[in-house]
């Protein structure tokens, strides 16, 4: 039977891999988002935001999970961020990027509940629940466009590329004076 450093270790292991998979889809989805907001479609690029901020919740999550276990929070990225992407690719490779999201993680919180960490498997399941959104989402947005093409896409150029959000940050709210 593994030593509890050894369980410990391995839960810490598949912790910072999710961790490298969320910072690197920040990267990917934000490099997006930019790209959608300059071929004007803002209501695409305002949700495309939005999913990069929970994926940041998540990498924060993980992150967090890792230090109170006793590990350090990786920073590097799990694959390289693919730029330049058309309109037409960007949701399908999305969707996918999600799906296996869900099949790791999956995995993942099987690891972390055979080590007896229930406080990670809730973590994992949490997030799961978010990325199916997420994965929901992007495979939606393939099907508009490969059933309605320019027609779906028409409807939505011009629209506000505005989350909503209200303006948050340390100097914002007035901390670093």
């Amino acid at each position: 039977m593994a030593t509890k450093e050894e369980r410990r270790a391995k839960v810490i292991e598949v912790l910072n891999k999710a961790r490298s998979m969320e910072l690197q889809a920040i990267h990917q989805y934000m490099n997006q988002h930019y790209n959608l907001d300059d071929m004007d479609y803002g209501e695409l690029a305002a949700k495309m935001k939005l999913i990069a901020i929970d994926e940041m919740r998540h990498a924060e999550a993980f992150a967090e999970r890792v230090k109170e276990l006793g590990g350090e929070p990786t920073d590097q990225l799990s694959k390289p961020v693919v730029k330049g992407q058309e309109i037409g690719v960007i949701y399908g490779y999305d969707a996918g990027e999600e799906d296996d999201t869900l099949d790791i993680y999956n995995q993942f919180l099987l690891t972390c509940r055979d080590n007896g960490d229930s406080i990670s498997v809730k973590i994992f399941e949490q997030i799961i629940d978010d990325e199916q959104a997420h994965f929901n989402y992007f495979d939606n947005v393939k099907e508009h466009i490969a059933s309605m093409g320019d027609a779906y896409l028409s409807r939505i150029a011009g629209t506000p590329a505005s989350t909503g959000l209200a303006p948050q940050g340390f100097v914002i709210t007035g901390q670093g004076e």
